[in-house]
């Protein structure tokens, strides 16, 4: 446990009708009694966990403010140390004076992410619940709250533990083998090991599938507007949108450059791209903006092809979907929207693309807009159908998941092959460190520090 005492404002800076300031350490109550004075009778119990009290702040005779104070008794708080959160009015004057105060009094200001770290040191959370607190305060939608708090409570944390204990009974059964050497016995059944590791492959692929989901929903969806010039991209992003945020046109290339904006739909996020249009041109501003569209549509997952089925032109479609194509994986999705529906309603085939989801659409008119929105939700949604308990949104949990695969692929040719209980064990090893990195059970000071600099401060 650290020995020293931190404070800090916990709430939104600013002015506000409130303020929280946090201590925390093993003498965060000595130092809140030389700043502040409960009205009435203090208990002094102590079997309390948490005492809650009015009372009034003062430096010396100074009164400072009236306050409510939430004290935290270890082990029994956020950070497994005695914690005191003070609710205080939120003059940005009292806030700072509040904060000065406690480092006249042997306080000092946290680092960033400092809480959730002692929480983590003194066993209240392991690392992945530790992230999920950072990312439960950054949520902006439903769904990524939901994925956050599911974490928080230790979803992915329970499986690994799960996963992780079955490959401890093993490697101390092969270890006890390699003490065991010279009298060439096994303990370890490897018929039973290549099944357990065909049952953890299993969950972990499904684990690391669920990553495509979480990411989006923890990021946003990319989805790229794609098409040629004046095919009604950007009075498309305009009616999703529901604002003119594009600049919209008959002149051909008035988009150069790539506009982006996010909406909500759904608890789903969904960032839509407005991209320069596709076609061939010696004007050096619109090649550049041709040029980011191709970027854009590589990191992508999903992209709307506009076509201006007013003016279609089969050959040149094929050669641009062809295109997009080549620049993209195949989880990439490519909707096609047959756009200025309500200038030609007449029946529309091309066997080109039988292949991609088409909707007949109307930018200008409001027609279809929302079918693509609800195609472009049920297709996310459709990427969390193998696992939807367990969902991995951090790109460690990502890594560190695919690293154990590869571990495990190798443990496989080794009981196929026959190898030695030894080489098998340094495999089973790398397999337990790296399912270790998640729950920070295995973990470095680099690799913590690079987990809670992106904390705010106060948490």
């Amino acid at each position: 446990m650290q020995s020293d005492t931190i404070c800090a404002i916990s709430s939104a800076h600013g002015k506000g009708a409130i303020a929280v300031i946090r201590i925390s350490g093993h003498n965060s109550i000595d130092v809140l009694n030389k700043i502040y004075s409960p009205y009435g009778k203090k208990e002094t119990s102590k079997k309390l966990r948490r005492r809650v009290s009015v009372g009034q702040i003062t430096d010396g005779t100074k009164f400072i403010d009236e306050v409510v104070v939430n004290e935290f008794y270890e082990p029994h708080s956020y950070t497994g140390e005695n914690v005191v959160e003070i609710s205080c009015h939120g003059s940005t004057y009292i806030q700072n004076y509040l904060i000065e105060l406690l480092i006249k009094n042997e306080c000092r200001i946290a680092n960033k992410g400092e809480f959730t770290y002692r929480a983590f040191m003194n066993k209240k959370l392991d690392l992945s619940q530790a992230e999920a607190v950072s990312e439960l305060i950054s949520s902006k939608t439903s769904k990524s709250h939901e994925l956050a708090l599911k974490q928080m409570r230790g979803g992915i944390s329970s499986e690994i533990k799960i996963l992780r204990d079955k490959l401890i009974k093993f490697a101390s059964l092969i270890e006890l083998e390699l003490d065991f050497s010279q009298e060439d016995v096994e303990f370890a059944d490897r018929k039973e090991l290549m099944t357990l590791l065909d049952s953890i492959k299993f969950k972990i692929l499904a684990i690391i599938k669920s990553f495509k989901y979480g990411n989006a929903i923890k990021n946003g969806v990319p989805i790229s507007i794609v098409g040629q010039p004046n095919s009604g991209k950007s009075t498309l992003l305009n009616k999703i949108l529901n604002e003119e945020r594009s600049i919209v046109s008959d002149i051909e290339g008035t988009t150069r450059d790539t506009i982006e904006e996010m909406i909500n739909y759904n608890g789903i996020e969904m960032r839509f791209i407005d991209t320069a249009g596709i076609r061939n041109t010696d004007d050096k501003i619109e090649k550049i903006g041709i040029s980011r569209t191709y970027e854009k549509i590589s990191s992508s997952l999903f992209i709307l092809y506009l076509i201006d089925r007013s003016n279609y032109n089969s050959s040149l479609t094929k050669k641009e979907i062809q295109s997009i194509k080549s620049k993209i994986s195949d989880e990439v999705k490519i909707i096609v929207l047959l756009n200025k529906f309500d200038l030609n309603k007449s029946d529309f085939k091309d066997n080109f693309l039988e292949n991609f989801d088409c909707f007949d659409i109307s930018a200008k008119k409001n027609i279809g807009v929302e079918k693509i929105l609800k195609n472009i939700e049920q297709n996310v949604i459709n990427w969390n159908d193998i696992n939807s308990d367990i969902v991995i949104t951090n790109q460690r949990h990502y890594s560190s998941l695919t690293n154990t695969i590869s571990t495990i692929n190798e443990i496989e040719k080794g009981l196929e092959s026959k190898v030695s209980g030894e080489f098998l064990s340094i495999d089973i090893k790398k397999s337990l460190e790296y399912l270790g990195e998640i729950s920070g059970e295995i973990s470095n000071e680099d690799l913590l520090d690079s987990i809670f600099r992106d904390f705010c401060i106060g948490k």
